[in-house]
């Protein structure tokens, strides 16, 4: 059976993005200083203007201001002609602490309440799904991951200064033909690309095509019926928050499987990793990727939901989609046997107090082959094969 799937990507310029990254990069600066801080950090961007907003409880001070500032500059806003410019613009902030209702459940896990030892408890209630496939070396479906070639491409391309009319802002989008759920070739490439108001669109065609496309999707996997559009709106000159309003945690599809599976709803940017919508994701997808690692199934999810005060998660469950080489609840029974899912063990498992953020904010959370992320790693293969035996 053959069907169509579709996933986007954007690049570091997209106001949404950039609000994401000023977020975490306020959440690393801070863990840097006070690894147990409890972070819940918000920004939003507009023509000329960002705010920072959230509940913060730490020991520690960050200049937020600069840290803002120094984002936005770092992106490549640093002009006024680009619509948005980190020297000038205004940055308010808008900070709490954390509600001392919810710090007292994170504080003291109902089942340390009830008598038993001391655990930290969810930061929230909520739903995390992790998933893996053995479709790309990314372990992503492969219209997620090509999505996130491009637009790291496209920065890339931008950066190096090869086309001066390039922008900061930019995206990605990726039309897949699957056959009895395997990737076989791509039906549809979207590309648009920021670009000052001098260039024609027929040079900024040729250029993507040429430099982004082509270097980044493999010439095997376009047909005779492939269409590309690139610009297709035909004027992508005013970009960025000077085009659209950025906010953190709008771009979570982006940041997960491109919709291919389940999001629970919650994003990351800005949460330090007792807020389970973050953490709890990222053991769901090391438990998901070291199922399909030890080739125990073709493609894994892992669901997990926790409630606000509680240690233990309330569900669990495993889904192989009839790939598995075991039943499903053995593989969930060798899981909860290898990996703790309490918020203590997800971070003492995957070192989470560590200003390791920021970098996560571009490009997804996840399949990222340029960085060395715990939550990446297949260390559990043999463990998980033991547990089976």
């Amino acid at each position: 059976m053959r069907k169509l799937f579709t996933a986007e990507s954007v690049t570091a310029g997209h106001p949404d993005k950039m609000c994401d990254q000023i977020s975490d990069a306020v959440l690393d600066a801070i863990l840097k200083e006070d690894p147990v801080a409890r972070v819940a950090c918000e920004t939003c961007a507009t023509t000329g203007l960002i705010l920072v907003m959230g509940e913060i409880s730490t020991t520690t001070y960050v200049p937020i201001q600069d840290i803002a500032r120094g984002v936005v500059l770092d992106i490549g806003y640093n002009r006024a002609k680009f619509g948005f410019d980190g020297h000038t613009c205004a940055v308010l902030t808008a900070v709490n602490e954390q509600s001392p209702d919810i710090a007292l459940g994170v504080a003291r896990a109902l089942e340390s309440r009830a008598g038993g030892a001391q655990q930290t408890g969810a930061g929230d209630q909520g739903m995390m799904f992790g998933y893996a496939t053995d479709e790309t070396p990314e372990y992503l479906p492969m219209p997620i991951a090509l999505a996130h070639r491009l637009t790291r491409r496209l920065d890339e391309v931008r950066k190096s200064r090869c086309f001066s009319w390039m922008r900061p802002d930019g995206k990605s989008q990726v039309s897949m033909v699957y056959e009895n759920d395997r990737p076989i070739s791509v039906s549809n490439v979207v590309v648009s690309a920021h670009h000052d108001d001098k260039v024609t669109q027929a040079e900024i065609r040729e250029a993507v095509i040429e430099e982004v496309i082509r270097k980044t999707i493999d010439e095997e996997l376009f047909t005779a019926d492939t269409e590309i559009l690139v610009n297709p709106s035909g004027r992508f000159v005013i970009g960025g928050p000077a085009g659209d309003s950025g906010l953190t945690g709008r771009k979570i599809i982006v940041d997960t499987y491109g919709g291919f599976v389940p999001h629970g709803g919650g994003c990351f940017s800005g949460k330090d990793p007792t807020k389970v919508d973050r953490s709890g994701a990222y053991i769901a997808r090391y438990a998901a990727k070291n199922v399909v690692a030890a080739g125990l199934a073709t493609r894994c999810q892992v669901a997990l939901a926790y409630a606000i005060g509680r240690a233990q998660p309330v569900s669990f469950t495993v889904d192989t989609y009839a790939t598995g080489q075991v039943p499903d609840e053995r593989i969930e029974q060798a899981l909860q046997a290898v990996m703790d899912f309490t918020p203590d063990g997800i971070i003492g498992t995957l070192d989470l107090r560590r200003p390791i953020y920021r970098q996560t904010a571009t490009y997804g959370h996840f399949g990222r082959l340029d960085l060395d992320l715990p939550w990446e790693k297949t260390d559990r293969t043999e463990a998980l094969l033991r547990a089976l035996r």
